[in-house]
């Protein structure tokens, strides 16, 4: 009896861990002496080397991605009653950020080749709703059009905000996160590009009074132990956080070059194959790939099988935002968004890692394209 395939993971953690594991033992050992384990000098550290990595000026190391888009928003001035345009397809921590912010999602749709925010409707959407910011969302691994957005907006006090969490390493005409918008947020949860073991995340911008309200206001509203000036919240990142994520920093670059070899692969395969639609790279954009995601037509079907034979593939995202019972307020419904809509019904995202082999990536495609084959018309 023949055994069956190893089973192909959508993301190998172990992996980067057996990387860093020595440099991140020694560092824990370091900080566990010092029992530094809040804004210990280690946090410093890493946001200096991040913000000298993006080009950014200032980073602030916060608990999560979704804390730090939310501080991007009010550091803006958003607050309750405002509105923010964003797009219908994004993980729901970005309309979460916005409603915890005090101000109320303005949806619009994304662009059918891409899948980021469509900068044609977002000045429409600005005028007609006054909104107070909108959220360029930089999905699957390369940035948002954040130049379009922001002639969009222009003249009219709207700011635009860079949601990062997918981009670490990503540029747009060689600009880093953080540079092209008037403030960014980013996340640091384990399965992004540059992940913690752990929650963790950071607010990036090029604005010295922007970023000294947001490291205020994440300490508690502090500058000055038990003085609080603002009324703040408890948002820091861990030291030992900050261990792992220096350590994985210097290898970034490396790691997102063994993505690019892995996703040339992947379009190397599928190319020209009927019934799969490929990623593109919208122009200037040097993509990270923290996923790469497919388009099939019976894409549960195929889902089904690719689980079914060991591979681990995805889906982001199964719901597009208006249509989140969370958001249903917001009175939208089927057919609001149809292209965040179709990209929901038709995307599979890939087995893609820096580890990842060239044995697992052919077995994946070998069963990608089985299941296509199997359940086309």
């Amino acid at each position: 009896m023949t055994a069956a395939p190893p089973p192909v993971p959508l993301v190998d953690l172990a992996w980067q861990h057996a990387e860093v594991a020595a440099e991140v033992e020694a560092g824990f050992a370091s900080v566990l002496a010092r029992t530094a384990f809040v804004k210990g000098p280690e946090v410093a550290a890493f946001e200096e080397a991040f913000a000298a990595y993006t080009g950014a000026a200032h980073v602030v190391g916060v608990a999560n991605g979704t804390d730090a888009v939310e501080l991007a928003l009010r550091a803006c001035g958003v607050g309750r009653g405002d509105k923010v345009v964003l797009p219908a397809n994004t993980f729901i921590a970005t309309a979460e950020a916005v409603d915890r912010a005090g101000a109320d999602p303005v949806l619009v749709d994304c662009d059918p080749t891409f899948q980021l925010i469509d900068a044609t409707q977002v000045a429409a959407a600005v005028a007609a709703s006054d909104a107070r910011a909108v959220v360029g969302v930089d999905l699957f691994g390369q940035c948002a059009p954040l130049r379009e957005l922001a002639e969009a907006v222009a003249g009219t006090g709207c700011a635009v905000v860079e949601d990062a969490a997918q981009s670490q390493g990503a540029t747009s005409d060689g600009a880093g996160i953080g540079t092209l918008a008037r403030i960014a947020g980013t996340s640091f949860y384990p399965g992004k590009n540059l992940g913690a073991y752990g929650d963790g995340g950071a607010v990036l911008t090029t604005d010295a009074e922007l970023a000294d309200w947001v490291r205020t206001t994440a300490d508690h509203g502090s500058k000055v132990r038990y003085q609080h000036e603002l009324m703040g919240m408890n948002s820091r990142l861990d030291t030992l956080q900050a261990v792992v994520l220096s350590a994985k920093l210097a290898r970034l670059d490396r790691w997102n070059d063994l993505r690019r070899t892995a996703a040339d692969r992947y379009r190397s395969a599928l190319a020209d194959q009927e019934g799969i639609g490929l990623p593109a790279t919208a122009p200037g954009n040097v993509h990270v790939w923290h996923l790469f995601p497919v388009r099939v037509a019976a894409r549960d079907a195929v889902l089904a099988e690719l689980h079914g034979a060991g591979v681990g593939a995805g889906i982001h995202y199964a719901v597009p935002i208006h249509l989140q019972p969370a958001f249903a307020h917001l009175g939208h419904g089927p057919g609001d968004f149809p292209h965040a809509e179709a990209a929901a019904r038709e995307i599979v995202s890939l087995p893609l890692f820096p580890g990842i082999t060239a044995e697992q990536q052919d077995r994946v495609v070998e069963v990608l394209l089985a299941a296509v084959a199997r359940t086309a018309g």
